[in-house]
């Protein structure tokens, strides 16, 4: 109990002093509007004083110090930073030009203090396992510094080290930013369009994944599996026994980056081979197995001899579930054939939207804005740009988009970037198109029905086997007088008529079919008087049903006929 109450005492130390540095830096340029809505209004308040004494570069504009704000704060918020400039539906464009500023760069931490990492995570003195690993980093990034190193047999690897106390930096300033997130939502009209502390809860999702190395050692492995057998892929081996949350060993790739082009000439590179294979293997994990590499730039892509490309830093992926993957498909085959029906059907579906109400106008604004398109030839249109202009579109129509949509766009959009680097003629709607239409095939071929009815017909068998228990729940409340009914409405008449005219019709309907049936049994039986053969009881029965349902009959003729 002790300490859970020192650990919660020095959490609370840690919050206080960040919390105090993020207005300082806020301050520093230029948000005092901004930090009295977190700090207080009252003038005699330090953040009062501070706000009027403050004093910043008016020259730069708003969006310009965003940008220096995320930078001085430190990682966590130039990460945050990055995600933002992806969310092109919501952020403005002058605010992205400056996200895309944003540098994941930082100078790297002593060499003494990786070498203890590496020993704590093996649990072993290195030089049990390392012939040699080298002092200076080969990168540097904020949260972890890659060092290049050698197997006691001689195994070129590289060994990836977590900076130390960027796991408790980072969880200081997430608690934090949602903390930040939850004030705009309730004191900044503007801020609600964009959800913040879900946008907030989904980058710290993906934070905590980026900052388990072990977490990438998976993705890796995963990787190794899907394209086993693909002799235009290499995928890094991982030494999966040497790994760790805060350490990844894995196999030296010499290659040449996509980046330094000016090599391939002397490595025997094609660039035309290797924007075409790159592209494919992009798309395939794309469209075919859900899960794909969430930022392919070109210091993340690496070629070997013989134009095989080889993917690094497996940090961010993206991942689509099987629906997600049709629904794209038929986007995107929607998109190559100009039809807005399929788009709009694809966007439906994918968003979980439910305005069927909003149907006609939205496909019309969807026709207008891909016949924006088909003026322009195919290789003129950028995928990656499409689908955001799209996003933008959509979200006029409070149509929000999953957030996978949204780094499938920037990857695509990077795919694009990349392809067009490596050739002038690379066109990814062109190269995405035919493997949208192999799963949109797939989707009707017999052994995918097959898997869908044994599915539903499971599916109707949990039903069956279910009914009996929830009918007898639902008798119980009925008879206990617990059940109740909830009814919505929009743009109709007084609920409480519709109510009660629906439940005298509802009554009357079962008191006729009680009747008929009734009748029906008096028949069949042998009981009571008889008049040629049949029941009296039965006949005067079906005569009072007759007769009770020639009103039931003239009111539904009345309302059709109107």
């Amino acid at each position: 109990m002790l300490m859970e109450r020192i650990t919660s005492i020095g959490k609370t130390y840690r919050h206080v002093v960040r919390y105090r540095e993020i207005l300082r830096v806020l301050l520093k340029h230029g948000f005092g509007d901004l930090v009295r809505v977190m700090g207080g209004q009252g003038k005699k308040s330090w953040v009062g004083r501070r706000a009027r004494a403050a004093g910043w570069d008016n020259t730069l504009t708003r969006y310009a110090r965003v940008r220096m704000v995320l930078e001085e704060l430190g990682p966590t918020f130039v990460k945050f930073g990055q995600l933002l400039s992806l969310r092109r539906d919501f952020v403005p464009p002058e605010l992205i030009d400056e996200l895309v500023k944003l540098q994941d760069q930082v100078p790297p931490f002593p060499n003494a203090e990786a070498r203890n990492i590496v020993t704590a995570s093996l649990g072993r003195p290195i030089d049990t396992v390392f012939r040699e690993l080298r002092e200076d980093p080969l990168a540097s990034a904020s949260i972890a510094q890659v060092h290049e190193g050698w197997l006691l047999d001689g195994t070129h690897v590289v060994v990836k080290v977590r900076r130390p106390d960027i796991v408790q930096t980072m969880e200081t300033d997430l608690e934090i930013m949602l903390y930040l997130a939850g004030l705009a939502e309730r004191h900044v009209e503007e801020a609600a369009v964009f959800e913040p502390v879900n946008l907030v809860r989904e980058f710290t999702r993906l934070t905590r994944s980026e900052l388990d190395l072990s977490t990438e050692a998976a993705h890796i492995e995963r990787f190794t599996r899907i394209f086993a057998g693909n002799a235009t892929i290499h995928v890094p081996k991982v030494y999966r026994e040497l790994c760790g949350e805060p350490i990844l060993v894995m196999e030296f790739i010499d290659g040449v980056k996509v980046s330094d082009m000016d090599k391939f000439a002397a490595r025997g590179i094609d660039p035309l081979v290797v924007a075409d294979r790159g592209g494919q293997l992009i798309l395939e994990q794309i469209f075919i197995h859900g899960f794909f590499h969430g930022d392919p730039h070109p210091g993340n892509i690496m070629v070997l001899p013989g134009n095989v490309i080889c993917f690094i830093d497996y940090g961010q992926m993206g991942v689509l579930s099987g629906r997600q993957r049709e629904q794209f498909s038929t986007l995107i085959a929607g998109v190559v054939a100009g039809d807005e029906r399929r788009i709009t059907d694809a966007v439906f579906n994918l968003s979980g939207y439910c305005r069927f109400d909003q149907m006609a106008r939205l496909e019309g604004e969807i026709l207008n804005f891909v016949d924006g398109y088909l003026y322009k030839r195919l290789g003129e249109v950028n995928i990656g740009m499409f689908l955001t202009e799209l996003t933008r579109l959509l979200i006029s129509f409070d149509i929000h988009m999953p957030a996978e949509f949204f780094m499938l766009c920037k990857t695509l959009t990077t795919l694009d970037g990349v392809g067009r680097q490596l050739s002038p003629e690379f066109d990814g709607i062109k190269a995405a198109a035919p493997l949208a239409k192999r799963l949109l095939r797939e989707r009707f071929s017999p052994a995918r029905l097959a898997r869908d009815l044994a599915s539903t017909a499971w599916d109707y068998h949990e039903l069956v086997q279910q009914f009996p228990r929830e009918a007898r729940e639902m008798l119980k409340l009925a008879k206990n007088g617990e059940l109740r009914l909830k009814i919505e409405h929009c743009g109709l008449e007084p609920l409480e008529h519709h109510v009660d005219l629906f439940g005298r019709r509802v009554a009357y309907a079962l008191i006729l079919g009680a009747l008929m049936l009734g009748s029906a049994m008096l028949f069949r039986s042998e009981a009571g008087p008889r008049w040629h053969g049949m029941s009296i009881l039965g006949l005067l029965g079906f005569s009072a049903g007759l007769f009770f349902s020639i009103p039931v009959l003239w009111v539904f003729f009345r309302q059709n006929r109107k």
